[in-house]
């Protein structure tokens, strides 16, 4: 063998290696895991910027750089809200009501005081000491000291301390006043300048007025006249004005001037910096705000993402292997799956680059919930909105009210979506969503004391409407894409109005009806053993479709005439009553039926055998050619509850119809005993059903039929007139 021969037997066996390991379920899971992975993260991390400039600040730019979308001006809105904030600072000082008493003017005056008073007492004169049994002449006596000497220091000292000018008389006053009026002195004066102080808002401009009030309140104090005079210039020289700036109304102001602002805009296709032009500050901090200016690959924060996407996938994989194995083993729901979250994070990534805080309000987590609602599992649905919600966290950089309104859109959202009969209840489940989005947005404004959440509070209530109406629009194409029948789907197809269920009421009456008992037994039997009911029921609606091609040739459309059975042959009687499972199969591919009601019709016989025609044949066999097998269904068995309870209820109601007294207890008898003869031929061994679904499924079969063939009153003929 040549050495070209051995390399192409080794590349074919390469193939052939690779296409089998393409072929293990779990692999092709693992490949479309990466595919979902990469892509989130690529959303997430983008700037969708294709060209970037490295530009300092001082260097002519080589170009025009023009904005590729709609930015806020920071460095400008900045400017223009500091401008705002002085503005209405110089306004509020100017306004008295934003001046409050300030307590410590009357602390320092009293302090002051203080002060005043405990001088003068140690340049009082002093009295003379007391001692019995000594001689005068060993008293020891004080050095003499002069009114005036004493008058000038306490003045001295009080200036260079207190900063407060005593004058001439007020101090001779306080020096030599007695004992007793000095006590009266401090005390009036303390009290009196702590309460003016207090009570009263003092200004350069009432001063003077108010100071002249103080001359009344001395003469409350009984004191000579030069101990009031001395206490009413003492209070007059500490009272002063007393109001400072109230801080929380400034920062109320402060807030309000910078609210006021309009943020200054640099808009798509604005020339930010032309040719030839310095490149200042502020055109560097539009550069670096629109992601044209060069800077660090920011590895740390695509790492940070890229774990946080990483962890959230292992959660939702986890619960998908734990709770919904079955979507996780199906390749196509699982690359649903990833669709839905790649959309949902994609139209976040784009509301999150728009420069405006109010679209953090309008991230779909409840479009994604309710898609993967009705297309996949309720309970996943729970789980992508609490992960979505995380990554609103993540394009919104950390906003806990972006978060909240999420998480709580999305959940309300998958509970809403539990009492859906129709496509057009979607829309009701939009509002009860915008509803709980706009209490939650209002709720965080009072913790946050944010007026900007109570005005665009109808963000909420727009994010919920928009949600349903996007729903509505994703769904048929997703139904259709990945060949999955919703319950809103079920729904539809069971009307009535719809064309095959149509012409099956007009073309074969007793099969319609027929249909529609059997869809009341399966339904019930369905949620009695936790099967999808609906499903049952819809199944149920199209399991005989195809007897609209010989309606006669079934019993319960020929409504006691002729039976055609009659003048044919077993043989050929059989094979047009099996025909009508393969004729209902064309029919639903004709009218586009998805597979899940196709496999009813399919299977709603299994391999049974048509014991009527078959023993009829045995009869008339005289050579022994009568074969067992062409007297039988062409299958599959049923491979699932709802087929097989199908399968079930169409012979339940069939037998139940030969009953000539229809008691409780012979129907449930015959209930057991067809039930018993499908499990004994093996027509049950691809369903999951149990033994004890199998006696849940016969209760709820004779409860539902002891409401049909109920026993009833028989009325007296009614006399006639003569």
């Amino acid at each position: 063998m040549s050495k070209d021969d051995r390399l192409r037997a080794m590349g074919r066996r390469i193939v052939a290696q690779a296409r089998q390991v393409w072929q293990k379920t779990n692999v092709r899971q693992w490949l479309m895991a990466i595919i979902i992975f990469v892509t989130l993260v690529g959303i997430l991390v983008a700037n969708l910027v294709p060209l970037q400039y490295d530009l300092k600040v001082g260097q002519v730019s080589p170009r025009d750089i023009e904005a590729p979308r709609t930015i806020e001006n920071r460095f400008e809105t900045d400017r223009m809200r500091n401008e705002a904030i002085e503005s209405a600072l110089e306004k509020a000082k100017a306004n008295p009501d934003n001046y409050i008493i300030d307590g410590k003017v009357a602390v320092a005056a009293e302090e002051k005081l203080s002060f005043v008073f405990e001088r003068a007492a140690s340049l009082r004169e002093p009295q003379e000491i007391d001692t019995p049994g000594t001689p005068p002449e060993l008293i020891p006596k004080a050095p003499v000291v002069s009114l005036k000497q004493r008058v000038t220091e306490l003045q001295t000292i009080v200036r260079q301390e207190v900063e407060l000018d005593v004058d001439k008389q007020s101090a001779e006053a306080l020096l030599t006043a007695p004992t007793e009026t000095f006590v009266t002195m401090e005390q009036a004066a303390k009290t009196i300048a702590i309460k003016v102080l207090r009570n009263n808002r003092i200004t350069q401009d009432n001063r003077n007025e108010i100071i002249d009030r103080v001359g009344d309140q001395v003469n409350e104090y009984d004191m000579p006249e030069a101990a009031r005079d001395s206490v009413v210039g003492m209070v007059k020289n500490v009272i002063g004005p007393n109001l400072i700036l109230d801080t929380e109304k400034l920062e109320i102001v402060k807030r309000d001037a910078a609210q006021a602002v309009v943020p200054a805009m640099v808009l798509q296709g604005e020339i930010v910096v032309r040719k030839g032009d310095v490149v200042t500050r502020e055109k560097l901090q539009i550069l670096k705000d629109l992601g044209l200016q060069k800077r660090s690959a920011g590895y740390a924060r695509m790492l940070g993402v890229a774990t946080v996407v990483l962890v959230l996938m292992i959660l939702v994989g986890v619960f998908l292997w734990q709770y919904e194995r079955e979507i996780l083993q199906d390749e196509g729901l699982v690359a649903l799956l990833g669709l839905i979250v790649i959309i949902v994070a994609f139209i976040m990534k784009v509301l999150s680059l728009i420069p405006w805080s109010g679209t953090g309000y309008l991230m779909p987590t409840a479009f994604g919930a309710m898609l993967i609602t009705l297309l996949l599992d309720s309970r996943l649905a729970m789980i992508v909105a609490a992960a979505l919600s995380l990554i609103v966290g993540l394009v919104t950089d950390g906003g806990l009210g972006f978060v909240a309104v999420s998480l709580m859109g999305g959940v309300t959202a998958v509970l809403s979506l539990g009492m859906v009969t129709q496509r057009s209840d979607v829309t009701r489940v939009g509002f009860i969503v915008g509803g709980v989005n706009f209490i939650t947005m209002i709720a965080f404004a009072f913790i946050n004391e944010d007026m900007f959440l109570v005005k665009n509070s109808y963000l909420g209530l727009a994010n919920g409407i928009i949600c349903a109406i996007f729903t509505i629009g994703f769904l048929p194409y997703l139904e259709n894409l990945f060949g999955i029948t919703s319950s809103i789907k079920l729904l539809e197809l069971s009307n009535p109005n719809q064309p095959l269920l149509r012409r099956l009421l007009l073309e074969a009456p007793g099969t319609y009806h027929h249909s529609i008992l059997v869809g009341n037994l399966a339904e019930a039997a369905a949620e009695a053993v936790n099967a999808d009911g609906l499903l049952a029921r819809a199944g149920a609606a199209y399991h005989d479709i195809g007897k609209v091609k010989r309606p006669y040739f079934f019993v319960e459309n020929q409504l006691g005439g002729d039976n055609p059975h009659d003048r044919i042959s077993p043989s050929l009687s059989t094979l047009i009553i099996v025909s009508h499972v393969k004729e209902g199969v064309e029919l639903a591919k004709q009218h586009k039926l998805p597979v899940v009601l196709t496999d009813f019709i399919k299977q709603h016989h299994g391999s049974d055998l048509v014991q009527y025609f078959y023993h009829k044949a045995l009869e008339d066999d005289k050579d022994g050619s009568v074969e067992e097998n062409d007297f039988r269904y062409p299958g599959p068995k049923p491979q699932s509850k709802e087929a097989a309870i199908v399968m079930l209820a169409d012979a339940v109601e069939a037998a139940v119809r030969t009953l000539s007294r229809p008691t409780p207890g012979r129907v449930e008898g015959l209930i057991r005993k067809i039930i018993k003869a499908r499990l004994n031929s093996g027509q049950l061994d691809e369903s999951d059903l149990t033994l004890r679904d199998l006696d849940k499924v016969a209760d709820a079969f004779a409860q539902v039929l002891s409401g049909i063939y109920h026993s009833r009153i028989e009325y007296p003929d009614l006399p006639t007139g003569n």
